[in-house]
């Protein structure tokens, strides 16, 4: 009998410790002398005066005790956020409630129910550091909408209604009391679930891609060094999949504002972990080369929902990865690798696709029909759009979009073949073995991933061609089989660029002359292509006219 009983006795023991750890009063909600936070009062020992009272109180909230601040806030940017009031209006509700302490207007001690302020230890007044949101909510959480179906149905990635724990009040709106529960601390920061792999994020948010991306999945840790890509977090996680959201966005306070991104540069957001630090890959380092996609002289220009082919001049990294898309799967050309899944491009066609499947179309998105494209070497024929540069019905082209029309091509390495595709990443990417793929950075002009000299006159050398030669085997190109290109790039050091626009050209063999050093020869600049891989030039180069007696 007497086990029974201390058996009973002991589980009502840690039912009642479970119940009090629960409880306001172990949370950083009691302001009295029994407070277990930095900000506790000089003498009141009552825990729920803070907050509520018995009589005389404020009838904006159950049994209320203090004052409706009366602030007029500024609110988060209604055109970026689909979750807005047709007429949006001022925090309501239980955010109100939550205001009258966190926006830093009104002491914490002034209550209705006292006649004087209730002193606080040390400097306390009003709330201070992270916890005081002031009246500028632009880069918050939104609260005090209406959360519904159509708002659901308009931003497509919304779960209605939202999942247990979270709830919307009596007017379906979702309010601070939506995620935090003032009289619970039983998780972080007082929430009402844990977020730990943005648990909480997730009865609402429902992000396409999500699940089996790299940031889903990746239980990679920051290393110490550098900056610390959790700093806004208050207590984060050890892994990135454990952040989740949290590892780019900040519900509260954020610096970028829009999309309540930690950072107010984009970059920052990603280049904080993808700087050795946290991901294996440095891509930092890649981005500070001589030859960029630079993402650091432009700022809050990408938008998510913008146009396929935007028109004002800009790159960030999410122009080119989405970020919760973004995944290790492999690929063969030309079909996009898992780095490259969810992102918007253009197909061959010049129609936009909400999310590629080749890696071409992502390239064309500002190299094809964009009009911030120039021409770099001035051409014969004048072809800036990449997208018609590869186009299947041009006489030759690289073969990025299908196999090429040249049935012998000379020297081609193993294992390419005449009938072999390629990305354009296999000439435009970060140089050196150890880089990660993609157009981050290089050493070499036109993000080039080996060197390709360009410079008339250049002295023939594996080194001068490195990039042509890592696909055309060097000694084949300069032996007798193709003994006019022989002569010309090892006999008069006339760079491959003179003749070959590596694109497409709208003659065959990729010819396509430059013309800053090839001129018209009798009005004329052209190559006869008499097959075989044979033919001759009509034209004027270095000087020296070429006639139809000159055969190559």
């Amino acid at each position: 009998m007497k086990k029974e009983i201390f058996s009973i006795l002991f589980i009502l023991f840690l039912f009642s410790g479970f119940i009090n750890a629960q409880s306001v009063v172990n949370s950083l909600h009691n302001l009295s002398l029994s407070g277990a936070g930095t900000v506790i009062a000089t003498s009141e020992s009552e825990v729920c005066i803070f907050c509520h009272t018995t009589h005389s109180t404020n009838p904006i909230g159950p049994l209320w005790n203090r004052n409706d601040p009366g602030s007029t806030y500024i609110l988060y940017d209604n055109s970026i956020s689909n979750t807005f009031q047709s007429t949006p209006g001022q925090p309501d509700g239980s955010s109100v409630l939550c205001l009258s302490c966190h926006d830093g207007t009104i002491a914490l001690g002034n209550v209705i129910s006292r006649s004087a302020e209730i002193n606080l230890a040390g400097s306390y007044s009003t709330m201070q550091g992270i916890n005081n949101l002031t009246t500028d909510l632009s880069d918050d959480h939104p609260v005090s909408f209406v959360y519904n179906s159509t708002i659901s149905a308009t931003d497509g990635q919304l779960i209605f209604p939202p999942t247990y724990p979270v709830k919307l009040d009596n007017n379906s709106k979702l309010q601070c009391t939506s995620c935090h529960d003032p009289h619970s601390n039983n998780y972080q920061k007082m929430l009402v679930s844990s977020n730990q792999f943005s648990e909480l994020c997730f009865r609402c948010h429902d992000r396409n891609y999500w699940s089996g991306s790299s940031h889903q999945s990746s239980t990679a840790s920051w290393n110490g060094n550098g900056i610390n890509p959790w700093e806004h977090i208050e207590s984060p996680y050890p892994s990135v999949a454990e952040n989740a959201c949290q590892n780019c966005h900040n519900p509260h306070s954020a610096n970028g504002k829009a999309r309540l991104m930690k950072s107010e540069f984009e970059e920052n957001n990603c280049l904080d972990c993808h700087n050795g630090n946290v991901a294996s890959k440095n891509i930092e380092i890649e981005m500070n080369k001589s030859y960029r996609h630079n993402v650091f002289v432009y700022n809050n220009l990408h938008d998510p929902l913008e146009n396929t082919n935007p028109t004002i001049a800009h790159v960030e990294c999410e122009d080119c990865h989405n970020p919760h898309a973004a995944n290790n799967t492999t690929a063969n050309a030309p079909y996009a690798n898992g780095f490259l899944a969810g992102v918007k491009g253009m197909d061959q066609s010049g129609n936009a696709v909400n999310t590629i499947q080749y890696e071409n179309e992502l390239c064309y998105r500002c190299h094809a029909d964009n009009p911030v494209e120039v021409s770099i070497i001035p051409r014969n024929t004048i072809q800036s759009n990449t997208r018609l540069e590869f186009d299947l019905s041009n006489p030759s082209y690289h073969p990025v979009v299908g196999p090429g029309k040249n049935t012998d091509v000379p020297g081609l390495i193993s294992p390419l073949t005449e009938s072999s595709v390629i990305y354009c990443t296999d000439c435009h990417s970060s140089d050196g073995s150890d880089s990660p793929k993609g157009l981050h950075g290089s050493i070499y002009s036109n993000i080039l991933k080996y060197n390709y000299s360009t410079e008339d006159y250049t002295p023939e050398s594996p080194e001068a061609y490195e990039l042509c030669y890592s696909c055309h085997e060097r000694t084949t190109i300069l032996s007798a089989e193709s003994s006019g290109v022989h002569y010309h790039i090892n006999g008069k050091n006339t760079p491959c660029r003179i003749c070959h626009d590596p694109h497409g050209a709208t003659g065959s063999s990729l010819i396509n002359f430059a013309t800053d050093v090839v001129t018209p020869r009798l009005g004329v600049i052209q190559f006869v292509d008499l097959g075989d891989n044979s033919g001759y030039c009509l034209l004027i180069c270095h000087g020296r006219s070429h006639a139809t007696g000159m055969r190559y």
